[in-house]
């Protein structure tokens, strides 16, 4: 059994090895679940064995949390990526090469909101590439149902502001 958990933590690895961005839970739950590897509450454990054990790296807003390989996890896969089959290896890269536009498109846009020190909510909407910002947005609001709205919205309307904002401003 111990040896089965291990398998799931070095999957979760590999897979953000493999990727030069940040995965979310439901991203790597597609490839773990759909694959029936193990359960939802079984990765869950896993994902916060890893943050524990400085294998990753967690960024959370309010709709989704983000994994980071961090320097321990990429050592620690490099050490032992042959303790996972060539065949499970050969599944990870295929589901990666298929889906990695759009894997890197949903990280790309990252949006969430707080309450500030007006005692008004700020919500940060962001487009990023390689690491770097193309937009980096942020709005004051005074509700926090509209900054919930807004960060909601954002990943549906991201591409479509960015444009209008380059052809308005250019």
């Amino acid at each position: 059994m111990a040896e089965t958990y291990t398998l799931y933590k070095l999957i979760v690895l590999y897979m953000l090895d493999k990727v030069d961005f940040p995965l979310t839970t439901s991203q790597i739950s597609e490839f773990i679940l759909d694959k029936g590897y193990t359960s939802y509450f079984r990765l869950q454990e896993t994902l916060s064995e890893l943050t524990d054990s400085d294998l990753l790296r967690v960024e959370t807003t309010h709709n989704r949390t983000l994994y980071h390989l961090t320097e321990n996890g990429a050592e620690t896969i490099h050490f032992f990526s042959n303790k996972i089959s060539p065949a499970i290896r050969q599944e990870i890269d295929d589901f990666l090469k298929e889906k990695q536009y759009d894997l890197k498109e949903e990280v790309a846009i990252k949006s969430d909101y707080y309450l500030n020190t007006n005692h008004e909510f700020e919500v940060r909407c962001q487009i990023m590439e390689n690491g770097y910002n193309l937009i980096d947005l942020r709005l004051t609001v005074p509700t926090e149902k509209e900054a919930e709205a807004i960060a909601a919205k954002w990943s549906l309307k991201s591409q479509e502001i960015y444009t209008s904002l380059l052809t308005d401003l250019l």
